[in-house]
Parts: structure tokens; C-alpha cells; sequence
């Protein structure tokens, strides 16, 4: 990013965000983010249904599979684990990296995950989000949360990391609205 002075210089600088008075500014537009952790637990929560669905329904046909191959389908329980990890990382890769740039816990929620510049998240954004998440849920499970009260933008750790923000998507559809326009 360059700045330029007042004698025509100009100075490169790194942001963390948008400048002041930007899009995701929490000072001048705060119905971005308001009531964001809140949606963001339930959203988790939905999410989390989402990610166990599948892998329940494996555990199942594999318990069935291997009781009517007398015991050799239960060769494939070694398979569980390793989709545990896999499958929700293909989710969050797909479903923030699509064109909603939301989880469908998110998209019930009406969340949306942008970058700082305002771009909407890529498959790539998706599963390091996922993967720093659980990362960090793991770790410093009290933090992560700590974290979203302390700044204005509601961003949990992982956020911060990626340079993400998460933002109420009706108050960013108002946003884009031309002033006078009621439809």
C-alpha cells in the first residue's frame, strides 16, 4: 500500500485492515457487527450437525457392511478417523470458499466471511480458517472467545491470523443499497 506525503514521497505501509472510516470500520459502520458472536455459537452449532451427519451415517453403513460380511467390513472403521479431519476441512474449504462465503450454519445465521479488502473467501481461506480454528479451539480454548469481545470487529483469533472479518450480511446488503431506493 502506498501513502503519499505532502512533499510527494510516498511511504509503504502494512494494515491489518481497511483504512479508518472503511467498509469494516466498527466505529463508523457498527450494524456490521453487531450481535456477531452470538450468531457465529449458533452457527458453530449448526455446523457441527452438519460435519456429524455424514460421518454417523459412515459409522453406521460400516457397523451394518461388517455384520453382513461376517466381520470383514469392519476393516474399514480405520477409515473414520482419518475423515474426521478431512471432511470438515472440505467443507469449510467449499462453503467459505463458494460464492455465499458462509457455512450453512452461517447462511442461517445471515453471516458472511469477507477478507479486510472486501473480498469474498476462497477454497484455500476456507480450510486454513477451518484448520487454524480447530487449531486454536484446541489449544486456547478460553482465548479464542476472549478475543472476539476485545475488538470491535468481533474477530476471533483465527480471524486475526487470516486478516477475515465476519459481518452481518443483511446490514451489508443495506449497505450496498443506493440511498432512496425501497425495494
Amino acid at each position: 500500500m502506498s501513502d503519499n506525503n505532502s512533499n510527494g514521497t510516498s511511504n509503504t505501509t502494512w494494515r491489518s485492515g481497511p483504512a479508518p472510516g472503511g467498509a469494516y470500520d466498527p466505529w463508523t459502520n457498527p450494524q456490521l457487527f453487531s450481535g456477531v458472536l452470538t450468531r457465529r455459537t449458533f452457527a458453530f452449532l449448526i455446523d457441527l450437525l452438519v460435519i456429524s451427519i455424514p460421518v454417523v451415517l459412515a459409522v453406521i453403513f460400516i457397523a451394518v457392511f461388517g455384520l453382513v460380511t461376517l466381520g470383514l467390513g469392519w476393516g474399514l472403521f480405520w477409515l473414520v478417523s482419518p475423515a474426521t479431519v478431512i471432511w470438515p476441512i472440505i467443507y469449510y474449504g467449499m462453503s467459505l470458499g463458494g460464492p455465499h462465503s458462509a457455512t450453512w450454519g452461517m447462511r442461517v445465521m445471515n453471516l458472511q466471511m469477507r477478507t479486510f479488502s472486501g473480498t469474498p473467501g476462497y477454497f484455500v481461506l476456507g480450510c486454513a480458517h477451518a484448520v487454524l480454528f480447530w487449531a486454536s479451539v484446541s489449544f486456547l480454548t478460553p482465548l479464542v472467545l476472549v478475543v472476539g469481545l476485545l475488538n470491535g470487529r468481533r474477530q476471533l483469533l483465527h480471524d486475526l491470523v487470516l486478516g477475515t472479518v465476519v459481518v452481518n450480511n443483511s446490514a451489508q446488503m443495506q449497505m450496498a443499497q443506493p440511498a432512496g431506493r425501497t425495494f
